[in-house]
């Protein structure tokens, strides 16, 4: 079995950063594609940001030049680092490990965590 915990979001000002972090732990022999997504009011979630094994990455067109995600592979952690944050951003937060353990390659979920932009 494996468990995603997030870090706690929480209301930032416009402009201002956040970086919330998404920890896999349990039996992992390995963790693949991290991402992030995220679920506005009355919107469908979306994804965000996601990192391949090997670093390479993708990112929705509305926050390129302002998020990053990155991994830290020996603590089976994902990040997202987010930059000029807009009120448009307020959303929960979720973040998708695929893994290998002792079942079969497949993504978990985070619990999810409420970031709020407002002034």
């Amino acid at each position: 079995q494996v468990q995603l915990v997030e870090s706690v979001g929480g209301l930032v000002q416009p402009g201002g950063p956040l970086r919330p972090s998404c920890a896999a732990s349990g039996t992992i022999f390995g963790t693949y594609v991290m991402a992030w997504y995220r679920q506005g009011p009355g919107k469908q979630r979306e994804v965000v940001a996601a990192i391949t094994s090997g670093c390479s990455t993708n990112y929705a067109e509305s926050v390129k030049g302002r998020f990053t995600i990155s991994r830290n592979n020996a603590k089976n952690t994902v990040y997202l680092q987010m930059n000029s944050l807009k009120p448009e951003d307020t959303a929960v937060y979720y973040c998708n490990v695929e893994t290998s353990g002792l079942g079969p390659r497949r993504g978990y979920w985070g619990q999810g965590t409420q970031v709020t932009v407002s002034s």
